[in-house]
């Protein structure tokens, strides 16, 4: 099959990708545009997985006020060097990552950073309310660790589904922005403030 330019062009504009990566992803997929799109995504996330590896000392402060004033998000996102971190992809990664932190509440920034005497409170929640059913102990295991893998969905961001997208968590979001930048891209730390909040 052969692929057109027009087909090239479109794939790129949709991805970010390269020529020569797009025709690759074109060809490998006889042409069909999302196994195409599904071919870049996957290869990007693959590389952008080494890149995750490599030290991130620049960046950039993102911010948030909802329009109400009431919520207001500051967060540390970095990346390897000034350049990217000046880019306005970079730049609108941070801000995007800002409002969903506005909008969607998250406490920690991943799982690891959940105290352990809260872990240790809500798994015995979640047991009591478990062995409350009266099912084998085994099963119990299972419903308490889904319980656990949701309560980390609910309150770590980069587990939450991302508010723009929400088939997309935002480590995934992050990831497609390590492959498209290049860099290694890092949440460091976050602050949300709420008028009458904790």
């Amino acid at each position: 099959m052969e692929i057109t330019t027009d087909q090239i062009k479109k794939l790129r504009e949709a991805t970010g990708a390269g020529i020569l990566d797009s025709r690759e992803a074109l060809k490998k997929s006889g042409g069909d545009f999302d196994k195409a799109m599904t071919y870049l995504r996957e290869k990007g996330l693959a590389s952008a997985s080494k890149k995750a590896e490599r030290h991130a000392g620049d960046g950039i402060i993102g911010s948030y006020i909802h329009h109400n004033g009431r919520v207001a998000v500051l967060l540390e996102v970095n990346t390897e060097t000034d350049f990217v971190a000046r880019t306005p992809e970079f730049v609108a990664l941070a801000q995007n990552l800002a409002m969903h932190i506005a909008m969607a509440n998250p406490r920690y920034l991943k799982p690891e950073d959940v105290p352990a005497e809260a872990l240790d409170a809500k798994q015995a929640i979640y047991r009591k309310e478990a062995e409350a059913t009266g099912k084998p102990a085994p099963v119990v295991d299972r419903i308490v660790a889904g319980k656990l893998d949701k309560f980390y969905d609910d309150v770590c961001l980069l587990r939450q589904p991302y508010i723009k997208d929400d088939q997309l968590r935002v480590g995934d979001l992050i990831g497609q922005a390590i492959a498209q930048l290049g860099e290694n891209v890092v949440v460091r730390r976050f602050v949300r403030y709420e008028i009458g909040g904790e």
